[in-house]
């Protein structure tokens, strides 16, 4: 089977600038893959890479000619396995680009056996969830704003960076004006593990489900120091990257959140779930600012899930990518009326 690729970048703009503990950002960097094979089929994904994980907008698109010439050569889409195998050979790092390839792979797949992503993995849309908003750091009354905005927008599930001086008085804003939303926080390992512990007892009177990356990643032991003495559940983020780190964190959280921009594809990204389940851990997908050419894969994952804090497509000012439906927020698989991921990307 002859296959033809494609990929081009674009930056995208934020509705809002968006502020976590390492900075602030006003727009996404994304790279858009295509794969079209010889009977006019089209898969389509998306690479939003992150420099903290050591790739940026000029790397993805140094690398996606190397990966893509390994789809062509080895010629077959339904090789998922293999071409995925090959791209980690090909390419060692750079995982938001080899996501980028998995998902037009599996977009592209699932149109051909006539089915959505979730009914080709024989996945129940029924099962699905309502994915968190999230609340990026900034003034208190910007972010009292935009919280007012989401909860006119129907969300359910908020998540709240933090990381300053001002946490909690952010929080206690926060929960002022959504005061029966259910509430997460995400420090993005701005606290050191006796400041983590010190302020999450503080924060847990405004009845948070859990706190996401309390400490750096380089410090494990810090993360499990603060595991053991959290009054809420703790997530790990940045410390569960692959599949290998899901033993290295199942001592030292509740929660492992997975990213397909992390892990470097839908495959890789369904062993870290089986992993982290049978290390008695719970499950988030999670995602950077993204197109729906990439959330609407991750979106399939759902059924799958515990928690879905996929709002990088509802974080955009515009996006040239459709996908799964989220009224509400809620990930509608089952209203979906197109095959593969369900994303469609304006020519």
């Amino acid at each position: 089977m002859a296959l033809e690729t494609a990929f081009e970048r674009r930056s995208l703009p934020l509705e809002y600038p968006f502020g976590i503990a390492r900075g602030t950002t006003t727009e996404t960097e994304v790279a858009f893959v295509r794969i079209e094979a010889d009977d006019g089929t089209t898969g389509i994904g998306a690479a939003a890479p992150s420099s903290h994980y050591g790739e940026t907008a000029a790397t993805v698109g140094a690398v996606l000619p190397e990966l893509l010439a390994v789809v062509e050569e080895v010629g077959d889409p339904h090789q998922l396995e293999r071409i995925e195998r090959r791209m980690r050979e090909t390419v060692r790092r750079n995982p938001s680009a080899r996501a980028a390839v998995s998902i037009a792979l599996h977009d592209l797949v699932a149109k051909r056996f006539d089915v959505p992503l979730y009914r080709y993995w024989g996945l129940d849309p029924a099962e699905t969830l309502e994915t968190s908003y999230t609340i990026g750091l900034d003034d208190l009354e910007t972010m009292r704003e935009k919280t007012e905005t989401a909860v006119d927008r129907g969300y359910g599930q908020l998540k709240v960076k933090l990381g300053t001086d001002r946490d909690r008085e952010i929080v206690r804003t926060i929960r002022s004006v959504a005061p029966d939303v259910d509430l997460f926080v995400d420090a993005n390992e701005a606290w050191t593990p006796r400041e983590a512990v010190r302020k999450i007892d503080r924060l847990a009177e405004f009845d948070l489900a859990f706190v996401e990356q309390p400490v750096p990643a380089d410090d494990p032991e810090g993360l499990r120091f603060v595991y053991e003495r959290s009054t809420l559940p703790i997530a790990a983020d940045e410390s569960c990257i692959t599949l290998a780190d899901v033993p290295r964190i199942a001592d030292r959280c509740d929660i492992a959140n997975l990213k397909l921009m992390k892990c470097g594809g839908l495959r890789e990204a369904k062993r870290m779930i089986g992993a982290a389940r049978a290390h008695g851990l719970e499950v988030m997908c999670g995602c950077m600012t993204e197109s729906n050419a990439s959330i609407a894969a991750a979106c399939h994952l759902a059924p799958l899930l515990d928690y879905a804090d996929l709002d990088g497509s509802l974080l955009l000012a515009d996006d040239p990518a459709d996908g799964v439906p989220m009224p509400d927020g809620r990930i509608d698989l089952d209203g979906l009326e197109r095959l593969g991921t369900g994303a469609v990307l304006e020519s």
